[in-house]
């Protein structure tokens, strides 16, 4: 005769697990455009807006949150880059993802690595971006370009390290968008040395 440590048991066993936070994560997907020009990989990045709703003047990748409507969150990171900067979805080979990211802004994000074929003619939608800009992969590849701050959290606890890469064209990338960078960087790693 089961009881009910037999079924907890079961069920235990049996159940799929997940990652919670202490707070409701909004599903997100962004796309990392990259692109092989005269020999060398670049990325591109946004500036947001000023008057978008979330990361206000932030450095990003093309993407946003995951609507009922998408089939995918890979269809949501293509979808939100052809509308934040007229990049075709056609146009993008998907490579792979990279690892799923909890925000502190209350995002789990994936991120998509997409291949484009360069040149591309980006058309940003002005309410969203203010820039579309491009940096060397090895530029980013080069840790002299990296700083590690740190940033106390609200309660009592341990310090949280806040990456942030060296201005480049003027512009800053760090917070999630650093962490989504050197993810890509940390996987690529391998491709580096095997040269």
């Amino acid at each position: 005769m089961n009881t009910f440590s037999d079924d907890l048991t079961h069920l235990l066993f049996n159940r799929k697990k997940s990652v919670r936070a202490e707070w409701e994560a909004r599903p997100a997907a962004v796309l990392i455009p990259i692109y092989l020009d005269q020999g060398e990989w670049f990325l591109v990045f946004t500036r947001r807006t000023e008057h978008v709703e979330n990361h206000r003047g932030q450095v990003a990748f093309p993407g946003g949150v995951i609507e009922v409507d998408d089939r995918s969150a890979e269809e949501t990171a293509l979808r939100e880059a052809e509308e934040e900067i007229g990049l075709q979805r056609d146009a993008v080979q998907i490579l792979g993802s990279l690892d799923t990211l909890l925000t502190v802004t209350q995002f789990r994000i994936i991120p998509f690595i997409g291949r484009i074929p360069w040149p591309y003619q980006f058309t940003p939608n002005q309410d969203e971006v203010a820039r579309v800009f491009t940096v060397p992969l090895p530029w980013l590849m080069d840790p002299e370009n990296l700083e590690v701050r740190e940033r106390r959290p609200l309660e009592n606890g341990p310090s949280v390290p806040v990456y942030y890469f060296k201005p480049f064209e003027g512009e800053v990338i760090w917070g999630a968008t650093a962490r989504i960078t050197l993810n890509l960087l940390e996987i690529i790693e391998p491709l580096k040395t095997a040269k």
